[in-house]
């Protein structure tokens, strides 16, 4: 009964489902360690890993460990594989066990019993606590005993665990290296014992005579031992040792080029190109024109399509890198010839049309990147073979729908889009073929295509014309069934129609997509839609599929998500229809936008859920409408100008009062007005970018458009009216030439140059203020307007997920009650933090270290108001951590000598790879009750009944 209460607490908790805490998890496991049944027992221990997954925190998995140990300990050798595996599955939090000692001693107890295989599995249990018990020399001691032993499976469990611990503890490396080559240069020592023993080579690497030494070793194996299996784990091991100290990878290049080359096993050449590429990725800067070009030469001779294969694979690592670079400008001797005519064009040239489609995709991957990084002048026939090679792979395999055709497809895709945006000149031509290949191809070749046209057609917007007809002609025939390729087709059709449009359709393509949609598309094929829609800014189009939509759904809350994206469209849709100089319909339009957002913030609200809060969407749609109610006050403000014009002697109340401001009249006070709340805008926009951490790129920089549309307009409205001497365009002077990567970017940036340019033209001839100035900020205004906004993807979809969980001890024993401290001495606070994350860790960035910020604020006072130092009022401190295994922890030493109620605050934000610190949470919060001590107490009651006693009367007699 127990256990049935524990797998469903460890189960995932549905929505609204009460929760037991970990401690009474860990009692109804407890309960089933101590049953009498062997198989209650084993299911107790494999529940375990789930309880440290649900509740990771190291005074729970200190509890745990302890009885995992006791069960180990007592229990039987089937019981001790399963809290063996245990462990190992729960290598991360073994960190987190506070009495190690204690762990270890239940655990090595065993390692005295006479069954040899409670040895092994101990040994292989120590072996897997290596990163906690390092430099334990009994573990030590125990390991190389064991490899004396003459049963075979301790020797095996000595092994792993000799080699958990070289890697770990550079004193064990040290030690053991001398006896495992005596080992493997034993005669008497088995072959298949020496291959497993070769391995453990790789680890020494802590310090240079060490992996010289081990280096030395493998050198003479490979020359010892020319079987092929000794061969292939001398050299693999060779490569792993290289890899980790560095400083010996051009030496095992070229001994893996050497046996490529020169030995004839198929075997021993695979796994030096396998090797080659593991090199590849970890060093290609150290690979020099020598070590590319003889790589190519064995490519070129290789009869056999597996080994052209995978040399291949090294080279298209190898041709996205430096590499490429170093062997086509360290030419021997000075010479000049030409790219085409080296060996690594000729071997790519000549896979490009090989009949394996792998083999042909790497040679199409080394052609394009050589035609995008190669500046000479004879690249013009590169880039035509290189084009000729890619449309003839893309005819072999769009029609073919096998997965190593498709697989073949993409990389050929990938490589035409990365070549078409290094040489744009041949985007036209590639287009053309395109699209004349999605009429024959199968349905998972056009989605593929499709994919590929919209990512040409967002970085060439001038394209998108010329497809447009082609992709509604094929859009009327695409689909006539609801298979899953079939609605994947449709919305890569549609994606592309919409990119190809630019944000504005027309009412035939509109009836095109409609009438299709009804015919086959479920209804998740016409939400992806009509986000799609949202995404590119076709906000009329999306509206309505949304409005069709939403009362199909099962939830009220996916009823009020859809009502609020059809609410939200409408508003944007409103926004469309503002003309240039139409200032009062303008403000029409903004108040009609602002009212449909009104309404779809209601309905997001209400789509909310506990597990679910929609906390970037809430905020980034407030500021939207707060964004919009400021630019509709800003041209009020302009307005203002003609209704209450500057008073005729406002020249002369500037001078008297020698605030040169005076003269525009109340429009300048107004004006100042709206600087500041576009200002706070901003900031506040820049708040919501420190706090999506987990955004994707696009939705980051949309967010930063919005925050450099509010600064363009402060900065406008201070260069046209509030102070114009000192207004600077020079930081202001790069928008044009910033590389964009969307339609709305581009057309956002285009509107930035724009205004900037007519500000500055009109500061320098007409001095502030007249309806120049404010039909320029007006013609700004609707400038902004006039583009269509982008939902991007953040919005709707959460691709990566990252949370911390923090813990404070101590704590109070309720959370209303405060933790008492006495005002002499010092609260040490412990700060202890879990990272936790979604399916996608580290998608788009990952956490480096993690901030904690610690401040103190006085609630109540109760004591008596003594003078203090203001510095011991308050504590505001600040650490960073790193977390390692997502787990960090750190103390903070606080002082409460003022007496009352204090409120501790504990916020968390985390800092990226890049240095750039990100406000994600939590913020936890704690009281602490200061108390005074009992010598002040007991000091202050002296001193107060000492002021109470009358002193004694002076007198004639007093002193007689």
């Amino acid at each position: 009964m127990s256990l049935s209460i524990a797998r469903t607490f460890l189960s995932e908790a549905c929505y609204g489902e009460q929760e037991l805490d970990a401690n009474s998890a860990l009692m109804e496991l407890d309960k089933g360690l101590r049953s009498t049944k062997l198989g209650e027992q084993c299911e107790a221990v494999v529940l375990f890993p789930k309880l440290f997954q649900k509740y990771p925190f190291p005074i729970l998995i200190n509890s745990a460990f302890l009885k995992l140990a006791d069960i180990f300990r007592l229990g039987n050798n089937f019981l001790r594989l399963c809290v063996l595996k245990v462990t190992q599955q729960s290598e991360k939090h073994l960190e987190k066990i506070l009495n190690v000692d204690e762990f270890v001693k239940r655990v090595f107890s065993v390692i005295h019993s006479n069954d040899p295989v409670a040895r092994a599995i101990t040994l292989r249990m120590l072996g897997s606590l290596a990163s906690i018990i390092p430099d334990r020399k009994n573990a030590h001691h125990s390991i190389r005993q064991s490899l004396d032993s003459h049963d075979n499976v301790e020797v095996e469990a000595a092994i792993y665990a000799a080699a958990s611990f070289s890697a770990q503890s550079k004193d064990f490396a040290a030690g053991i290296c001398n006896k495992v080559s005596e080992m493997i240069q034993a005669l008497d020592t088995p072959v298949d014992l020496k291959l497993k023993l070769i391995p453990m080579l790789q680890h020494m690497h802590h310090d240079a005579s060490l992996a010289s030494s081990s280096r030395e070793l493998l050198q003479h194996l490979v020359s010892s031992y020319p079987s092929t299996p000794m061969v292939i784990v001398t050299l693999h091991t060779f490569t792993q040792l290289a890899a980790s100290s560095l400083i010996d990878i051009p030496k095992q290049l070229q001994l893996l080029l050497q046996y490529l080359k020169d030995d004839p096993r198929r075997a021993v050449k695979r796994l030096a190109t396998n090797d080659l590429k593991l090199l590849a990725k970890k060093a290609p800067h150290l690979w020099i024109r020598e070590n590319t070009q003889t790589l190519c030469e064995c490519a070129l001779s290789s009869p056999y399509n597996s080994l052209k294969l995978g040399m291949l694979a090294v080279l298209s690592t190898l041709s996205g890198t430096i590499a490429l670079k170093q062997y086509f400008h360290n030419m021997t001797g000075g010479s000049s010839v030409p790219p085409r005519l080296t060996d690594l064009v000729k071997l790519a040239q000549e896979c490009c049309y090989h009949s394996n489609l792998a083999v042909a995709a790497h040679g199409i991957v080394v052609l394009s990147n050589i035609a995008i990084s190669c500046p000479e002048k004879d690249i013009i026939q590169l880039e035509q073979e290189t084009v000729l090679g890619v449309e003839s792979l893309l005819m072999l395999c769009s029609q073919d729908s096998s997965s190593s055709a498709q697989a073949t497809l993409k990389t050929t895709l990938t490589s035409l889009v990365k070549l078409l945006k290094g040489r744009p000149h041949l985007s036209q031509s590639a287009v053309e073929f395109l699209l004349g290949q999605l009429h024959l191809s199968c349905d998972s070749s056009r989605v593929l295509m499709c994919h590929a046209l919209a990512a040409i057609a967002t970085h060439l917007p001038v394209l998108g014309d010329g497809m447009l007809g082609d992709l509604v002609d094929l859009y009327r025939v695409a689909s006539h069934s609801s298979t899953d390729k079939q609605q994947e087709l449709l919305v890569s059709l549609a994606t592309v129609i919409f990119v190809a449009s630019q944000s504005s359709l027309s009412a035939e393509v509109k009836t095109v997509i409609k009438q299709q949609l009804e015919n086959v598309a479920n209804g998740w094929t016409v939400y992806r839609i009509a986000r799609q829609a949202s995404r590119m800014g076709c906000h009329e189009f999306s509206s309505e599929l949304y409005q069709s939509m939403r009362t199909r759904v099962a939830s009220e809350h996916f009823y009020f998500w859809l009502n609020s994206l059809k609410e939200f469209s409408q508003a944007e849709q409103c926004l469309s229809h503002v003309e240039d100089g139409d200032y009062s319909g303008a403000m029409t339009a903004i108040a009609e936008a602002l009212r449909s957002y009104q309404k779809g913030i209601a309905s997001l609200t209400a789509a909310s859920t506990p597990l679910s809060p929609l906390s970037f969407q809430c905020e980034f749609i407030k500021l939207r409408i707060d964004t919009l109610q400021a630019l509709s006050q800003l041209i009020c403000t302009c307005n203002s100008l003609k209704t209450s014009p500057p008073p005729a002697i406002a020249t002369t109340i500037a001078l008297a009062s020698g605030n040169d401001l005076q003269r525009c009249g109340r429009i300048a006070m107004q004006m100042k007005v709206c600087m500041d709340e576009f200002r706070s805008l901003a900031a506040r926009y820049a708040d919501l970018h420190q706090s999506s951490f987990d955004a994707d790129y696009a939705t980051l920089r949309n967010v930063e458009l919005q925050q450099q549309s509010c600064l363009l307009v402060s900065h406008v409205i201070e260069a046209l009216i509030l102070d114009p001497q000192a207004a600077s365009f020079q930081e202001y002077g790069t928008l044009g030439s910033v590389q964009t990567e969307s339609e709305y970017e581009r057309r956002m940036m285009s509107v930035f140059s724009r205004v900037l340019e007519e500000v500055e033209g009109l500061t320098k001839k007409h001095p502030p203020v007249s309806h120049l100035h404010t039909g320029c900020l007006c013609d700004a205004v609707i400038a902004l307007l006039k583009v269509p906004l982008s939902f991007q993807r953040y919005f709707f979809q959460k691709l990566q997920s990252t949370s911390i969980k923090l813990a404070l001890s101590p704590s109070p024993r309720t959370p209303s009650e405060p933790i008492p401290v006495q005002s002499s001495q010092q609260l040490t606070l412990k700060v202890e933090g879990v990272v936790q994350h979604g399916s996608t860790p580290g998608l788009f960035r990952k956490i480096q270290s993690v901030s904690l910020n610690v401040t103190s604020v006085l609630q109540s006072k109760t004591g008596t108001d003594l003078k203090i130092p203001l510095d011991s009022k308050t504590n505001e401190i600040e650490q960073r951590v790193e977390p390692h295994n997502d787990y960090f922890s750190t103390q903070f030493l606080l002082n409460f000598s003022v007496l009352g109620t204090h409120t501790v605050t504990v916020e968390a934000s985390v800092v990226d790879e890049s240095g750039i610190e990100w406000k994600t949470g939590p913020r936890t919060t704690v009281s602490v009750k200061s108390l005074e001590d009992p010598y002040s107490q007991q000091l202050r009651h002296q001193l107060q009944q000492s002021a109470a006693q009358p002193a004694p009367q002076r007198s004639a007699y007093a002193r007689f």
